[in-house]
């Protein structure tokens, strides 16, 4: 590094003369003789001004007889600094002539001299060395050589002492001057030969050069290599500052949390809180291989600066690992009894339902290690699928959750996030293991059915490892890195639609459907849980409001149409806070709600009983459908008009029950003779077939024999029964085909007040799925051909037809 300062001018007031020192006898000299003074580590060149401190007694001398003669002094090195009384041996032969510009003492005793070199000097032979050294010297002149290379020299070092000057922090603004204001070479190079920082032999191997152009080249050589060192040592204090600062602002930080946790009594931080998860770790009974990450990863946590990002990702994930339960808890008893009283405790009706449990749970008793079938109940919403899912929890005695996958469409959901991600966390399995706080837990899927697939994979396909039993006691979560064992936990899924579930995710499962209920059991499920719920909800007792049994069946047959409960908890909902509003202004005690009261409580009717009134006419027929929310009765409706014999569709049918409609009438045509219609009905008019309730999308082939039904009603001009409902396919052969969904279709026909169905004979086999309550109100047609249907369906005999016909409603 380049030391640089200058020293006080010549012209500044002498504090302390000689003469105030202790008194010293003159030395005689001759007249070519120089006063030498000896330095230790320190090289004076012609023209610089520099202090030096003396302390031997003959330097004292020296300088005083020197300065009361106002002689010029020799300043020359020691060749070795630790002499303390040096010889004329012991000093280099070439030093420089100076004049002593001040004499100072200072207060603690000690004597300074400012010396202005004046030009080199060579010894010849010393003539006196008591009390002080003397010689003869050799006046040294400065070459005064010129030339370009001497230019291009001066201009170089010129640049390269500028430039040393600018890479010091604080460089003197005096010296930057003279450096820029040198005219002469050899001043030039003795200026920066003075302030650089460089060994004391170097300066007097300098100051011994006499040719200027390698004394030149010396200087130059020191300068670039002082000038390296010093580029480097900014680039290195510019990064350690940068880093420094960053340390010391988290340092602060770190310091007034810690300060702050004291004074809240929370302790020293990242110590106890190792301490702590070490413990845990400890205690939580991990496998082998997931304890080893643990604590890998805790070594890493202890290392890391408190506020490293990294480390708030590794604590959060072993708090994940720590808090998961690992453990098996021991295996509770399972009370078959107790189960079957439960079941039928939380639901009326099911009982095929309830039966499939208790075998269910007989075989988790006696196999608990077994590998258990995953149930799937499928059904119409608000049939009681997942309360089924609560009951089934409550009688193995472990706790339930439940994991909505309604709407997932991204594989993370189930499988989790990497914890490259920021704000990575395991899946929607290992969160909710996590949540019920039991590795056998009852996990509820609900709505396995509405997974979707998106850009970020086919959460579907994460389920199959999930509920397979030969795989999911291996099951890798991609945040924990480690497999967890689900083969203990009861998977129970829940669906609405089983076609939108995967085949091979449905291969894994046994399904179970729960049809919808009928108004018996819709009453009893009102009286047992929904009224009693409801009360609760609205802040009232028992005593103080009721509903009667009527009143129920009118909100269950006038007010919801469906098949499972939700809609009539909400209806008694409303009837009970009217009850409530009267109840809390204090105008009454007790509400009493029968069936007359409900038009002003709930308003008009929204169900009406149409099948009298549609089936009133010839041209309308009663079919059966099946939707994903449970079975409901369709109208079909049949006119004719005059025209070119064309059909015409409407009531936005599929493809499929277009095609049925165009079976249908293929099949009329066919059998026009032996139903007594003319041909030529067929040619002078068109047929408009339209299915009620054109803002539903409806399709399937099942709506074929009403289909035919209706349209041989029209053309024959005889009415269909109006307590008859019918379903099936036709064929062009006559034949009626089976169908599904007969359990639901047969629940909405009891459900609409239907006495009669008319049911393909191929369905037979579905006789038993029926509810009791609906085979015992309802009489049951199978049905071989659509001769059958004709035959058990319209009323009257065949009226005669006329050439342009009547148009039916």
């Amino acid at each position: 590094m380049i030391l640089f300062g200058l020293a006080n001018g010549p012209n500044q007031p002498n504090n302390h003369s000689p003469e105030s020192q202790e008194e010293f006898t003159p030395v005689p000299l001759p007249p070519d003789a120089t006063i030498i003074v000896p330095v230790r580590n320190t090289v004076l060149f012609p023209g610089m001004i520099a202090p030096i401190v003396i302390g031997r007694p003959a330097s004292i001398a020296a300088a005083q007889q020197a300065v009361r003669e106002e002689r010029p002094i020799g300043i020359l090195m020691q060749r070795d600094a630790h002499i303390a009384e040096p010889g004329p041996a012991d000093m280099h032969g070439v030093g420089t002539l100076a004049n002593i510009v001040r004499y100072m003492t200072a207060p603690d005793g000690t004597h300074h001299i400012i010396c202005q070199g004046v030009q080199r000097i060579r010894i010849l032979d010393f003539v006196n060395d008591k009390p002080f050294l003397a010689a003869r010297v050799l006046h040294l002149p400065e070459p005064e050589a010129q030339g370009p290379e001497i230019e291009a020299r001066f201009l170089h070092l010129q640049s390269q002492a500028i430039e040393a000057l600018q890479l010091l922090p604080q460089a003197p603004q005096e010296l930057v001057a003279a450096v820029q204001g040198a005219t002469s070479p050899a001043q030039l190079a003795d200026l920066a030969a003075t302030y650089m920082d460089i060994k004391p032999e170097e300066k007097q191997e300098i100051l011994e050069t006499l040719d200027l152009l390698p004394r030149m080249d010396k200087v130059s050589r020191l300068l670039a290599q002082r000038i390296e060192v010093l580029r480097l040592t900014h680039e290195i204090g510019r990064q350690t500052k940068a880093a420094l600062d960053e340390r010391q602002r988290e340092a602060v930080l770190r310091e007034q949390m810690a300060a702050i946790q004291r004074q809240l009594g929370e302790g020293d931080g990242r110590a106890q809180e190792v301490q702590e998860l070490t413990e845990k770790i400890a205690k939580a009974n991990m496998p082998p291989e997931v304890e080893e990450q643990a604590r890998k990863e805790l070594r890493r946590y202890e290392r890391m600066p408190e506020g490293a990002t990294e480390a708030a990702m590794i604590r959060t994930y072993l708090d994940w690992l720590v808090e998961l339960p690992w453990d098996l808890p021991e295996e509770k008893p399972i009370d078959i009894a107790q189960a079957r009283r439960i079941l039928d405790e939380d639901h009326f009706g099911l009982e095929k339902i309830k039966q499939r449990i208790i075998e269910y749970l007989a075989v988790r008793k006696l196999a608990p290690n077994g590998k258990a079938p995953i149930l799937c109940f499928a059904g119409p919403p608000g049939v009681g699928k997942t309360s089924l899912g609560q009951s089934i929890a409550r009688a193995m005695g472990r706790p339930f959750v439940r994991v909505s996958l309604g709407g997932v469409h991204d594989e993370a959901e189930i499988r989790g996030h990497r914890r490259t991600y920021v704000g990575a966390l395991p899946g929607n399995i290992i969160q909710a293991i996590k949540k019920a706080g039991a590795r056998d837990c009852v996990m509820m899927l609900d709505e396995i059915d509405k997974m979707g697939r998106g850009i970020q994979g086919d959460p579907s396909a994460a389920m199959l490892e999930v509920l397979d039993p030969e795989q999911n006691a291996t099951f890798r979560d991609n945040y924990l890195g480690v497999p967890f064992d689900l083969s203990r936990v009861v998977f129970i899924a829940t669906a609405n639609m089983l076609d939108t579930i995967p085949g091979p995710l449905r291969d894994r499962m046994e399904i179970i459907t729960l049809a919808g209920y009928t108004e018996d059991e819709k009453l009893q499920i009102a009286q047992r849980y929904l009224v009693r719920r409801q009360l609760e909800a609205n802040g009232l007792k028992p005593e103080q409001a009721e509903i009667s049994d009527e009143a129920l069946r009118r909100i269950i047959r006038d007010y919801t149409r469906e098949a499972g409960v939700r809609n009539l908890e909400r209806e008694i909902g409303r009837a009970l806070r009217h009850a409530a509003v009267r109840i809390a202004e204090g105008s009454t005690e007790h509400v009493a709600i029968d069936a007359d009261d409900l038009a002003a409580i709930l308003g008009p009717a929204r169900f009406e009983d149409e099948v009298a009134m549609r089936t009133s006419v010839p041209g309308v027929a009663t079919g059966l459908a099946w939707t994903p929310v449970g079975g409901d009765i369709l109208f079909i409706e049949a006119s004719r008009a005059p025209g070119k014999g064309g059909l015409i569709l409407t009531g936005q049918l599929g493809d499929v029950m277009r095609e049925s409609a165009q079976a249908a009438l293929s099949l009329v045509k066919a059998k026009a003779g032996a139903l007594g219609i003319a041909p030529e009905m067929f040619e002078k008019n068109d047929i408009h077939v339209h299915v009620p309730a054109g803002a539903t999308p409806k399709d399937g082939p099942s709506a074929g024999v009403a289909m035919f039904t209706a349209l041989v009603s029209l053309l024959s001009d005889r009415t269909v029964r109006s307590d008859t409902a019918m379903t099936g396919e036709i064929s062009l052969r006559g034949l009626v085909l089976p169908v599904g969904g007969i359990k639901e279709k047969v629940t909405a026909a009891a459900r609409a007040g239907l006495t009669r169905v008319m049911l393909p004979a191929r369905n037979r086999r579905d006789f038993e799925d029926i509810p009791e309550e609906a085979r015992s109100r309802l009489e049951f047609v199978w049905l071989e051909r659509v001769d059958d249907a004709l035959a058990a369906a319209l009323e009257g005999e065949p009226a005669r037809t006329s050439e342009s016909g009547t148009q039916a409603a």
